[in-house]
């Protein structure tokens, strides 16, 4: 089994979470962590889903297939190997205690 990443932002509206969840349901795959916020202020919903696939799916046919769903809400929306290293750029102040806290 392979895991994943599917992070989303678009307006809020109802159904979203609906949406993704059967998609994933249809192609065989298993959430495994959901997060997911609402900002009333802005009107923006953002997701971050972690979900394993079944041997033999690829990771370009899940991207695909998950295009009607992104273009229904119009979504920005990202799916990823969760083994891919995203790069960070870590800045602190030039006091110590900033970069103490954090390691």
């Amino acid at each position: 089994m392979k895991s994943h990443i599917l992070t989303i932002t678009c307006r809020s509206t109802t159904g979203i979470i609906a949406a993704v969840s059967g998609y994933l349901a249809e192609k065989g795959c298993n959430i495994t962590d959901s997060s997911q916020f609402d900002d009333l202020e802005t009107g923006l919903f953002f997701m971050r889903l972690v979900f394993i696939s079944e041997e033999g799916v690829k990771l370009d046919e899940l991207r695909e297939g998950f295009e009607p769903v992104a273009k229904r809400f119009e979504m920005t929306a990202e799916i990823r190997d969760s083994e891919e290293r995203m790069k960070v750029l870590l800045m602190v102040s030039r006091f110590g205690h900033c970069l103490n806290d954090l390691l």
